[in-house]
C-alpha cells in the first residue's frame, strides 16, 4: 500500500516478471540428482546412513554420497577463483556420518547454483585433479563451470547406483531412476512403447 492507503498500479513489469528466467537445463540436471540424494537421506538415519558394508568394496552410504557431494562444492567454491581442484575436497568425515549435516551441506549447494546462468556456466576455468597413478603432480586442465557441472552430475549417477546396490542390501527402496543415467531411462522408455 502506498501512502493514501491504496494499492500502487501494477506496471506491466512487476520484478518478478523482470527476474523470472528459465533455469538452464544444466542447473535443472544438477538440482534433479542433488534432490534425489536428499530425497535417499531423508529416509536414513545416521546408523544406516554409515554403516559399512563388505561388499560392494568395504562402503557406506554415506562415503559414497560425500564424495558426490564434495565434488559439487569444489565447483561451487571455484566460482570466484576460476579454478576448480577436485584433489582439495575436504573429505569431511561429518558428510559421510550424520544424515543432517549432509543434508544442509546438499541445500547449501543448491541454494548456490539456483542463479546460476549462461554466462557463469560459460565461464572459463582451470580443473585441476589427480588422473595419473605413476604421477604425484596433477593435471591442470581448461574447462569451463557447465562442463564441470556436467561432470558432477554424471559421476553422482554413477555413485548413486552403487549406493542403489548398498540400499538393497539394506533393504531400503529407491526409486526407479536412482542411479540409472537419463539416457538409459529414455532408451528403455523407447523400447517399452514398442
Amino acid at each position: 500500500m502506498n501512502a493514501s492507503g491504496t494499492m500502487p498500479a501494477l506496471s506491466a513489469q512487476t520484478p518478478t516478471s523482470r527476474t523470472t528466467r528459465a533455469t538452464p537445463e544444466l542447473i535443472q540436471a544438477c538440482q534433479d540428482v542433488l534432490l534425489q540424494g536428499l530425497e535417499l537421506l531423508f529416509k536414513l538415519s545416521d546408523r544406516t546412513y554409515s554403516n559399512v558394508l563388505d561388499a560392494p568394496y568395504g562402503a557406506s552410504i554415506g562415503g559414497h554420497y560425500r564424495h558426490v557431494l564434495e565434488h559439487f562444492q569444489c565447483v561451487v567454491r571455484s566460482i570466484r577463483v576460476g579454478e576448480i581442484n577436485y584433489d582439495a575436497r575436504e573429505r569431511n568425515s561429518r558428510l559421510e556420518t550424520e544424515v543432517t549435516y549432509a543434508a544442509i551441506a546438499t541445500c547449501d549447494v543448491l541454494r548456490a547454483i539456483k542463479n546460476y546462468d549462461d554466462g557463469i556456466l560459460t565461464r572459463a576455468s582451470k580443473v585441476v585433479n589427480s588422473v595419473s597413478y605413476g604421477s604425484s603432480d596433477p593435471s591442470v586442465i581448461d574447462t569451463n563451470v557447465g562442463r564441470e557441472l556436467a561432470y558432477c552430475v554424471g559421476h553422482a549417477i554413477h555413485h548413486y547406483a552403487i549406493v542403489r546396490l548398498i540400499c538393497s542390501q539394506l533393504g531400503i527402496d529407491v526409486p526407479n531412476e536412482f542411479g540409472v543415467a537419463p539416457s538409459t531411462l529414455k532408451y528403455r522408455s523407447s523400447m517399452a512403447a514398442d
